[in-house]
Order: C-alpha cells, then structure tokens, then sequence
C-alpha cells in the first residue's frame, strides 16, 4: 500500500487513532474541551465525523483557524504546513511511524505477502494502541529462553544478557491479545519474525524488529509511560532520553543512564523532568537523526530551557540503517567515542567561560611578573568521595600549607613517601582532575604555593590535570559560575576529579551572614561533590567557637560536611595544631591533636606529630565544661534523654557521640545524678569548679 493520504484514514479509523495520539488527554467524540494548540480558557473545541470527508474532524467554535483534520493537528505541533506538499508528506511520514502502522514509504509494494505481513496488515487498524488511550486489553504470553539468533540480534547492538534481564525484555513464544474491537490474534514467533516483550507490572509492550507492525500493546498502558525510569541511580552526571527501548538498553550497556516515553512526539510530563533535573547534572535529548527526531528534540530542548535540558546530535546521516544510538555502536563505535561527542558539547556551551578562565589559569612554564607581596590566608579542605570537608582558623595559621600538603598528595600516582602533615591521601592513579580556585590570593602568591605544591610532591613541573586559578578579578557571580563549568569540563576531559579546593568560599556569596544565599551555596557544592563523586574542601575564614562555626554560612557547612577541621596557633607560635571540630563517624574530641611547623631546612612546613593523649584529654574535659555550661543554664535538671538530644542538637552529632559524651562527663563527674532523684542530672562539683 502507498504512503497517502487515503491509506492513513483508512488505518486509522478516519483519523480518530491520529487524533487520540497526540492530544495528550482522554476526550470524547461529541463533547467540548480545551484546544491543545493554544491557550485555549473555553473549552469550545471538539472532534466530530464529518461525513462529507469520510474523516474525524476538529472543529473549534472559539477560534475558526485551529480547526481541521488530523494531518492539520499534526502540522501544528510539528510546526509543518499541510497545505505544502513537501511538508505534508513529512506529516504522513511522521503519522506512520509514531503510530507504526507499517505503511511501505516507497510508491509500488510487492503483491506476494507473507502470511504474517497479511495479518499484520489486517491487525494494523485494529491494534494501533497508544499510552494515551490507558485502555485495558487483556493478554497472553508464552515465554521462551532466548535463541541463538535473537541473543545475536541484540549482541549487535552490544546489549549482553544481563542488560535485558535488568530491564525486563524477555523472548516470547506467542503473543494472544485483543483488538480495539474486542477480536482475539496470535502471533507466533519464527526465526525470521521474533518477539520480543518489554515487561512492565500491568502491561506488556511487544517489539518485533524484523515485522511490518513492529510494536503492539498488552494489558494497561499508563499514560507517562517511561523505560528505564526504575532502573536509574538516585544520583548521577548525565541522563539521555532517546527515543525507543532499543537506544535505552544500548546505552545501559556502553555505561550510561538513559531513558524513553512512549515516542520522540509523546508529551514529556513537566513534573517528571523537574524531578529529573534535581537527580542529574545534565538532562540530554537524544533522539534519531530523521527530521522528525531532530525536530522532536529541538523543540523538547527549546521547551525545557531553563532545566538546562540540552540536545546532543549524533554523526549519522537519518537514513533506516544509521539513525539511532544504537546504529552509532552497532557501526564499531565505542563509548569512548560518545563522550568525545559529550566532551565536544561542552566545549560549546562553555566556550565563553573557558576563554576566560585561560587567562586566570596558573602557567607554571610562564611565571607572572612579579609584585607588591599581599598577606593572605588559605584554606584546606579534607574528606571522603561525595563529600565536604570544611578547613577553618584563623590568619598566619598554616592554613595554606596545610591545605598544600593535601594537594601534593594526590597529584602523584606512585608510592613515593612525602610529607602531607600527618594525613594520609589516596595516589591519583587515574590522573583525575585536581582543581584549586583561590579567590584571596594574588596570581603570584597562588604561583609560589604551586611551587611548594610541586616541591613536596618531587615533581619537577605541573601536571596537566592540576589545574589553579586566581578568581579574585571576577565578581562572585563569575566565581562560582566558572567554578561549576570548569569542574564539570574537566570532569569529563580526565575522567573524573580528585580533589577540589574552594580557597574562600565566603567570597562567593555576598556575606557569611546571609542566610538564603549560605544554605544555596552550601547544598550546591555538596550536589556536585556526589555527582562528581569527589571531595570538595571548603575553606572558611572564621575562628571557631569551641566546637561550632559561627553565621550562616558557618552553621550550613556544619551540617553538611563530613568534617570541620580548626588550625590554630600552638602555645609555642611557632606550631600550628590540627583540631577536629566535627567527624561524622565519630567523636571529633577522641580524634589525635596534629602539629606541624616550618623547616627552615626544608624550606617548608613538616609534621611534628600527635599532641600526647593527656593533651587530648584536658581539651575533652574542657569542651564538655562550656558544653554543660549552657545545657544547664537555663534548667539546673536534665533527664538522661533531655541530655543527650541537647548534646545532639548543640554539637551537630550523633546519638551514639552524644552518649559517649555523656560518659566521660559522668566519669570526670562535670555532670552527676541528682541525689534527690536520681532521674534527673545536675551540674557536678568539678564543672562547677571550672565555672
């Protein structure tokens, strides 16, 4: 049959299937509703037969331009003109594919059908179901092992056998189902015609590659019908919506989330990508290199701008054999070769910020001129993958070579021994990115730090992927914007990140004390730090108070990093202490006091050890007496759990911290039970000494 106007009314009811297709809510033929094309405040629009045409109709009493017939409605929302013959044959292109009616584009069809094409032909207007008709069919499978050849089918496409049991595709042997009519078929699997079948938990979606009528439906469809939606991390760098269940189990296979709706045309449900986009760095439209593919995705990312959804184009030509990402690795492509296509978009979206960053970055083979020395302060954060490590003090501390020694360990890959102030870092045995924005220091004093960064590491020159900037020219909006698409750049150029240091993080917000903007800027960090899977040490210039930062911006990074460590001026000023005011696996006061201080033979700063316990004691003792101060300062008694949820909640730990705490100022008698009733604790005689 041939691709016209006459065979698609025919296979379509006169239309009705078009119309059902793509107005994205359930209507009755006969009652008003809103028009789908515009704002429509009046529901005066309908769908009527209109008996003169043969055909279903739209007919709007409102507004007499958006009325017509189902290639009309298709012309709107594919932005086509059905009264140009190029375009109309565009619209019945696009008709017969979303709603796979199998209708052969060529003029001229061979006579002699196989039995299975006839009675795919004679199914075609009878089983054309889609997602937004939600009709219940009932049906039967009978499922078969995988063949040898339907195992080689999808091998071409590099999708193993534990990608389709991950996603639910089984063989089938038959399938047995209704039509919309109400009339029972079977179909019957061969060797040349498998079945495949998409299983969900009320329905069923059948895919046969090799037929005519290559998609059928079973059971209920729900309406925002989405693949591969259940098998997506919590949390991850890029999802790709493409364009069918194939392209989705080709990229689960080659290592990337992705999922599909229902066709390239379906309506995508506004709520589900703003949940999308809160879960993924990056939302990625990836649909097939047809026109009606590349249509479809221009206009998904046009919509859906301001999520930041962006639209990725394939090297294929649109043609049947090379259209899709799964034609992309079936023609030898790796994922190597995808991300270079990634990488190359990014390259795009971020020229502007790339091209300024070039001139804030350290040339370490090109010294800056040198000038007027500025005092400075720099910070040093530490941590574990995904999170926040907050380094804090006060100035002339040691903060930045503190924080240096950190660096020098993980730019090396090998087991060398260097000097990294008492701490142990894990080798870069990737050479993954290490990133170092500084927004205090001068271009030449960030240049000497680099110096002694490379001088510890004994190295001899800067590697590639450790990247320093001076951001202290930008305004703090320029500042964290280029601090986000760097990172993100130079995640994907060396395949992941390291380490990162945001050297004065309060210069990236308008003020330490500014509450909206300290905990926006805290929870953004801490989301890249789990999609980057890397630790991001914040640097807070602030002297503690005890146990606790002070302002907002202090507060928000001690509920959400992973440890706050205090560099502080020794009694002797010539060495600097490490405290602990927060570790979230345990108690920061039984953590090991640090020391390190400057060698002048060296020419740099050296770790001199641990403090001896009985220091580490007497700070303990000392903390858990200002603690009890102002638990007990506005009630003299206090239950045992009244205790420990007041330790909770002024510290920022755990219950199993808070009782610890508990324990060791019942031991040193700072709190005691009251004789009069042992229920309640009161201040001991020793913290009332210390008082």
């Amino acid at each position: 049959m041939m691709l016209n106007k006459e065979s698609i009314l025919e296979r379509t009811s006169g239309g009705l299937s078009v119309f059902k297709y793509y107005i994205s809510f359930s209507f009755r033929v006969g009652r008003n509703f809103h028009n789908p094309l515009y704002e429509d405040r009046k529901a005066s629009c309908n769908i009527y037969f209109d008996r003169n045409g043969n055909c279903y109709r739209m007919k709007d009493f409102g507004n007499e331009e958006y009325s017509g017939d189902c290639f009309f409605l298709v012309g709107k929302i594919k932005g086509l003109d059905c009264t140009r013959s190029d375009d109309f044959v565009e619209i019945l292109k696009a008709i017969n594919q979303d709603l796979c009616l199998g209708i052969d584009e060529k003029i001229g069809q061979n006579a002699n059908q196989s039995k299975s094409q006839l009675l795919a032909t004679v199914l075609q207007t009878q089983n054309v179901v889609t997602a937004n008709e939600q009709r219940e069919k009932s049906f039967q499978i009978i499922e078969q092992p995988f063949s040898k050849s339907e195992i080689n089918f999808w091998q071409q496409y590099e999708v193993a056998r534990d990608i389709l049991k991950k996603y639910n595709v089984i063989s089938l042997r038959s399938f047995k189902s209704e039509s919309n009519e109400g009339k029972t078929f079977q179909l019957e699997s061969t060797p040349s015609e498998p079945i495949f079948g998409y299983l969900g938990k009320k329905f069923i979606k059948i895919y046969r590659p090799n037929s005519q009528l290559r998609f059928l439906y079973g059971g209920t469809v729900y309406e925002n019908y989405c693949f591969g939606l259940e098998q997506l991390p919590s949390r991850g760098d890029i999802l790709y919506i493409t364009g069918g269940e194939k392209d989705v189990l080709s990229l689960s296979s080659h290592g990337f989330n992705a999922i599909c709706f229902n066709s390239e045309t379906a309506t995508i449900p506004d709520n589900t990508l703003r949940k999308l986009s809160f879960m993924f760095k990056h939302i990625v439209v990836l649909y097939d290199m047809d026109k009606t593919g590349q249509d479809s995705s221009l206009k998904l990312a046009k919509k859906y701008n301001e999520l930041g959804v962006k639209r990725l184009l394939l090297p294929l030509s649109g043609t049947k054999e090379e259209k899709d990402i799964s034609d992309y690795f079936r023609m030898g492509n790796t994922a190597d070769d995808f991300r270079i296509l990634f990488l190359d978009l990014l390259d795009t979206l971020y020229s502007d910020t790339m091209s300024i960053l070039k001139s804030c970055e350290v040339n370490f083979d090109n010294p800056p001129p040198q000038s007027k020395m500025v005092v400075s302060v720099n910070d040093v954060p530490l941590g574990t993958q995904g999170n926040l490590l907050c380094i804090t003090g006060g100035e002339g501390t040691g903060k930045s070579n503190y924080v240096g020694s950190i660096i020098s360990g993980c730019i090396i890959s090998d087991e060398r021994s260097i000097d990294c102030l008492g701490n142990t870092v894990s080798l870069n045995y990737k050479s993954k990115a290490v990133l170092l924005y500084d927004t205090e220091q001068s271009e030449v004093q960030l240049y000497k730090n680099c110096s002694t960064i490379i001088k510890r590491a004994g190295l001899t020159s800067m590697p590639n992927f450790f990247k320093a900037y001076s951001l202290t020219g930008m305004s703090r909006k320029q500042r964290l914007q280029s601090i986000v698409e760097s990172m993100d750049k130079f995640y994907h150029q060396f395949g992941g990140i390291q380490l990162v240091v945001i050297d004065g993080i309060a210069d990236l917000i308008k003020g330490a004390n500014d509450e909206q903007e300290s905990i926006s800027i805290v929870e953004d960090i801490y989301r890249y730090a789990g999609i980057y899977n890397t630790c991001i040490i914040c640097v807070l210039h602030f002297i503690p108070n005890g146990l606790k930062l002070r302002g907002h911006l202090g507060s928000e990074l001690q509920r959400k990093a992973a440890a706050i460590l205090s560099i502080e001026k020794d009694d002797d000023p010539a060495i600097s202490v490490v405290k602990a005011l927060k570790v979230r696996d345990g108690s920061p006061l039984d953590v090991p006091l640090m020391q390190f201080s400057w060698d002048k033979s060296k020419v740099m700063h050296t770790y001199m050890g641990e403090k001896p316990k009985e220091e580490r004691d007497k700070r303990k003792e000392s903390e858990l007496v200002n603690v009890a101060r102002i638990i007990f300062e506005k009630s003299p008694y206090r239950t045992y759990v009244d205790l420990c949820e007041q330790i909770q909640t002024l510290l920022d730990v755990k219950e199993r911290t808070a009782k610890s705490y508990i324990k060791f100022m019942r031991e040193k008698e700072i709190v005691i039970k009251d004789p009069s009733n042992t229920s309640y604790f009161i201040v001991g005689h020793l913290n009332t000494l210390s008082l």
